[in-house]
């Protein structure tokens, strides 16, 4: 009897990371469908307003595109009312210029971890990477975002995996974890070069 076809939710900003982290997992057989949620804070607009080499460019949905090189459906989640609130009361503080950053991720890892409940999907995907953020992506923030989400370890970081503990998906052999990767700290390097073994380009920059 053929084994069962995993499927995996991957939280897509728009952005190179969440992009190679949906790649990963499809490249190990899993099925994987894209979720974005829309704020009402436009982080595109304002990249490109201030950024002088960004303004000639065409506007686009970045989260749309990535689903589109990767060939998956991306579902749009409104979650402007409740955003507000974690803005506003943010119980771990802020990070850089008012970002409240470990409860805005894991509020919007907690909304993933409802949609895939409802629609039967196995685990959830985000591109994290261990290092890469001061506030919300170290070693001691990572178990809070799976803890206060609910999520446990059905939550795959694919680009930091072989630095973290394994988690129910690679213990189960969903994804085999020596295909994961263990990448760290700020330099965007390695995921550029993956990007290119991929044939991406023109993928968004951070803001």
């Amino acid at each position: 009897m053929a084994e069962k076809q995993r499927k995996a939710v991957a939280l897509i900003s728009g952005g190179l990371d969440s992009m190679l982290a949906a790649r990963v997992v499809m490249d190990q057989g899993v099925h994987v469908e894209g979720i974005n949620f829309f704020t009402g804070f436009c982080v595109e607009g304002h990249t490109h307003a201030i950024r002088r080499r960004d303004r000639a460019r065409p506007k686009r949905n970045n989260a749309l595109w990535v689903a589109e090189q990767l060939g998956i459906r991306l579902h749009i989640v409104d979650i402007v009312e409740e955003y507000k609130q974690v803005l506003l009361h943010p119980r771990h503080g802020y990070g850089q210029n008012l970002n409240p950053c470990l409860d805005c991720k894991t509020f919007m890892v907690r909304k993933a971890y409802e949609w895939m409940r409802e629609h039967g999907f196995d685990f959830i995907i985000t591109g994290e990477v261990l290092g890469q953020r001061p506030m919300s992506q170290r070693r001691d923030t990572f178990p809070v975002v799976a803890r206060e989400s609910g999520v446990g370890d059905l939550l795959l970081r694919p680009l930091s995996a072989k630095l973290l503990p394994p988690t129910r998906p690679e213990r189960e052999g969903w994804v085999d974890r020596e295909r994961l990767y263990g990448f760290h700290g700020r330099t965007r390097k390695p995921q550029m070069a993956l990007a290119s073994r991929y044939g991406f380009r023109d993928y968004a920059q951070p803001a």
